[in-house]
């Protein structure tokens, strides 16, 4: 395995469509494997193939059980509900927005093997979901914002649900 490079705002290769896996092979599994220990290593909850340089239609998504869910040729075939909360990206370092999504996502994709599978998720995964996905499109996530957040309303949001939580527990 092996640590990657993840690309920055204004590289050309976050702006384009990503091609289909066909190939299910050692070279998709240190794929994932590499895109696995990146992610890891930049504490973030997901990661596109394109985030790294590469044109494929793969991704990892890190869920609530802080367990890896490795997504090729992925797409979402169910949502529901809605959220809107603030929003970040590896190669949009350090700038959050806020952005809704559905609060549950059904994503139907392949394994590493090439096997079919549908997960569901709700909350921060069903989030990172549709971010992710969104990547291998060429699209970022603050294509969604009217700004981003400064510090001060980042605090303010984190201070907002902190207060609701402990008012949810009495």
């Amino acid at each position: 395995m092996a640590l990657r490079e993840i690309m920055v705002k204004g590289e050309p290769c976050l702006g384009k469509v990503c091609h289909p896996v066909t190939e299910f092979n050692k070279k998709l599994h240190d794929l994932l494997d590499d895109m696995t220990e990146t992610l890891e290593e930049s504490q973030g909850v997901g990661l596109a193939a394109p985030q790294i340089g590469i044109m494929r239609r793969v991704a990892v998504v890190m869920d609530e059980d802080e367990q890896i869910i490795e997504l090729v040729n992925p797409e979402i075939v169910r949502t529901e509900g809605e959220q809107t909360g603030p929003e970040g990206c590896l190669s949009v370092p350090g700038k959050f927005g806020m952005v809704t999504r559905p609060m549950v996502v059904r994503v139907r994709a392949q394994d590493r093997d090439g096997c079919w599978f549908e997960v569901e998720d709700e909350g921060l995964t069903a989030r990172c979901f549709c971010h992710e996905l969104e990547h291998l499109d060429g699209h970022l996530f603050d294509e969604h914002i009217d700004h981003y957040l400064t510090e001060a309303e980042l605090q303010a949001y984190y201070e907002a649900c902190e207060a609701e939580y402990e008012g949810d527990e009495e």
